[in-house]
């Protein structure tokens, strides 16, 4: 039974239940936590009272004061895209069994954002950080670890010796990519590529530009790269927009995108101007999300191991903590693999 304040049921608390009981605080507490220290009588009346009041002990409450939540955050570049949301899954996949709590926030690919999650996750006391890094350097994120607290780079290489990192070969992926065109016959191709401060998109365009090389494909006559500001659909339709306004003698008759929800957008540009895939143009993507497959034309792209990415980097921050000072700081690089599909074959 709900208690009235202010006008609205709230919660029964711990002195509710010990007011209907007759009993003290001290006394519900050892009900709760210790009843083998109450008498059976004096448990009864207690139990019947939590039972009449349908209380619920606030567990976060009691942790708190005994300075037992256990607390790991995570900042990723957007949770809004697929591969984020997989990543996190795989991340709660392995904090769950340990009964530790996910905090999960977006840097939207911004520094200053992303400085600012990580000192309210410092201030609300987590046990360590899992953070896609938004930029080159990781000033904010070393001097939270110099205070204690556990860092592992997601989707990223560390190039700290004393940092652990669990990433992706993206210059391997970009290579496998544009590999995969060239064997087919592309002779020009488009690569929608993101901003050169985020690691995974001057990592793929390097893959772009080896496996062009090792073709023996010089990629200022071979390559159009198309930058958009943001890794979502909407830029990659507008990208696409541009490869499709190109004169058709130079007009590519492949593209790249940096990631799924870029090639999206393509795909959508591509259906807007009835421009048939792949027969006028073959698109591939990279990571390899859930809906790739579903596609009313379904997307070849890079396949990423997204949960084991996130499941493997909480579990090394677990370890790490669970070590303390002796920790073993480890870089574990999963290797891409290319999911051919009808976006560049046809059916």
């Amino acid at each position: 039974m709900a208690t009235q304040q202010n006008g609205r049921a709230r919660r029964p608390s711990i002195t509710d239940v010990a007011k209907r009981a007759g009993v003290s605080v001290g006394t519900v507490s050892n009900v709760l936590n210790r009843p083998d220290q109450v008498t059976p009588a004096t448990r009864e009346r207690v139990q019947a009272a939590i039972e009449e009041m349908s209380f619920v002990r606030n567990a976060s409450a009691r942790q708190l004061r005994a300075g037992t939540i256990r607390t790991v955050g995570a900042i990723v570049l957007d949770i809004a895209n697929p591969f984020f949301t997989e990543v996190a899954r795989g991340i709660e996949d392995r904090l769950a069994p340990d009964e530790y709590t996910l905090m999960l926030s977006s840097s939207d690919e911004d520094p200053e954002r992303e400085a600012r999650y990580l000192r309210l996750y410092e201030e609300h006391g987590v046990q360590g950080v899992l953070v896609t890094p938004s930029q080159g350097s990781l000033d904010v994120i070393l001097a939270m670890r110099d205070r204690g607290v556990g860092v592992v780079l997601l989707d990223a290489t560390s190039e700290v010796e004393d940092v652990s990192s669990v990433g992706v070969d993206d210059v391997r992926g970009g290579q496998l990519a544009v590999e995969h065109l060239l064997a087919l016959g592309h002779e020009r191709l488009a690569f929608v590529n993101g901003p050169d401060t985020i690691r995974q998109c001057v990592d793929r365009r390097a893959g772009v530009v080896a496996a062009l090389v090792a073709a023996g494909r010089d990629p200022q006559d071979v390559l159009t790269e198309v930058a958009v500001g943001s890794l979502n659909a909407d830029a990659g339709e507008q990208a696409m927009n541009e490869i499709l306004a190109m004169d058709a003698d130079r007009r590519p008759t492949a593209t790249f995108c940096v990631n799924d929800l870029t090639a999206l957008g393509a795909l959508r540009a591509l259906r807007r101007a009835e421009v048939p895939v792949p027969a006028s143009m073959a698109v591939v993507g990279y990571d390899d999300v859930a809906i790739a497959p579903m596609l009313t034309v379904p997307l070849t792209s890079v396949h990423q191991p997204t949960h084991t990415l996130g499941w493997t980097a909480a579990d090394l921050l677990l370890r790490e903590a669970a070590a303390g000072d002796g920790a073993e700081h480890q870089r574990v690089l999963f290797q891409p693999e290319l999911v051919v599909r009808a976006s560049t074959v046809g059916y």
